[in-house]
């Protein structure tokens, strides 16, 4: 009896495992992965354009990659998903008209992400606006950091 008590349990907790949380992360390619694990994933593309990605930091220009939730349920499902018509790339429940309202703000979003990128790396220094008005010039060090987090925050919105 306890070795069937035992038994049940190792089956429900294959059962219960293989249907999980799935996520999605974009590589510096901009390809699409999905994920069953919160495991922290780094991606860079080497000299020679080859993309890369480690569960560690491997490489001075890896980033970590944002896993965002996707649904409930299993990989093969979520790339699966398709709408009434058959057509893949839906989110869970997404219509038609949610699909396309999804694809213009992630566009308009993607597009302001870059246009501010782009200032900030073409701009001679980089400042910020005290609370008298007057311009408070950032440090290299400051800028190169402010550069990369608005680097990372278009490199999320771009996928």
């Amino acid at each position: 009896m306890r070795s069937l008590f035992a038994l049940l349990v190792l089956v429900f907790g294959l059962l219960s495992s293989a249907h999980a949380d799935v996520w999605s992360w974009v590589d510096a390619s901009g390809k699409t992965h999905f994920v069953d694990t919160k495991t922290a994933i780094y991606t860079w593309v080497d000299e020679s354009g080859d993309v890369h990605y480690s569960d560690t930091p491997d490489h001075e220009d890896a980033v970590s990659v944002v896993l965002v939730w996707v649904s409930s349920g299993t990989i093969d499902e979520v790339k699966a998903n398709k709408d009434d018509a058959g057509a893949t790339g839906y989110l869970p429940g997404e219509t038609a008209e949610d699909r396309a309202e999804r694809e213009k703000a992630e566009a308009y979003y993607c597009k302001r992400a870059t246009e501010i990128y782009d200032s900030y790396v073409n701009a001679p220094r980089l400042f910020k606006t005290g609370a008298d008005g007057e311009r408070e010039y950032l440090s290299k060090e400051d800028a190169a950091q402010t550069i990369a987090e608005t680097r990372a925050q278009k490199d999320e919105l771009c996928r």
